[in-house]
């Protein structure tokens, strides 16, 4: 399926976030997200079903001040 990772296209084969998560290398990675624009909590990964055409959003936190 295709989904809009961070405003890119890609191809992947996953049917929810955590697998998305896993075949992007963001398997242990701190970061949040959200799917179609709504927040995904680390525990309700795997259970949040992805879509062809599903934008994901995968934000890492940033240090500094």
């Amino acid at each position: 399926m295709k989904i809009i990772v961070n405003g890119a296209e890609r191809a992947i084969a996953a049917d929810t976030l955590a697998d998305a998560l896993d075949q992007l290398d963001y398997r242990d990675a701190i970061v949040a997200t959200a799917v179609n624009g709504r927040f995904v909590p680390a525990p309700s990964r795997r259970m949040t079903p992805i879509a062809d055409g599903d934008e994901i959003e995968i934000v890492a936190p940033m240090q500094g001040g």
